[in-house]
């Protein structure tokens, strides 16, 4: 597996993704989350929804990844939330050197 990973979530408003993005970064879970608003589209009990959403993008060190889907589960506010982490197999060794430091409580 990668050294790190980007991880991505969804929540339901603006506030709410602040609330998560400040909690993983002030637990050292996440070195910087960065939230965009989207438009999803999905099924949700047998019906279309068409929803406005807040998609956090989580870049944290791969051995953080397990805290960092502990917290997300205890803290969204989603029956099931989107938990999703795709490994970083490149970049700017200072970022990602950054991002280990960030990572270590």
């Amino acid at each position: 597996m990668a050294d790190h990973v980007q991880v991505v979530t969804t929540t339901d408003s603006e506030e709410s993704a602040a609330s998560l993005a400040r909690g993983i970064v002030e637990a050292a879970l996440g070195a910087c989350v960065q939230v965009v608003p989207i438009r999803s589209f999905y099924v949700w009990e047998g019906a279309a929804q068409d929803d406005p959403e807040w998609q956090l993008q989580i870049k944290t060190s791969a051995d953080r990844l397990p805290a960092l889907v502990a917290h997300l589960k205890a803290e969204h506010g989603y029956e099931v939330p989107e938990i999703i982490a795709t490994p970083i197999v490149g970049g700017n060794p200072e970022y990602l050197s950054w991002v280990d430091e960030q990572t270590r409580s």
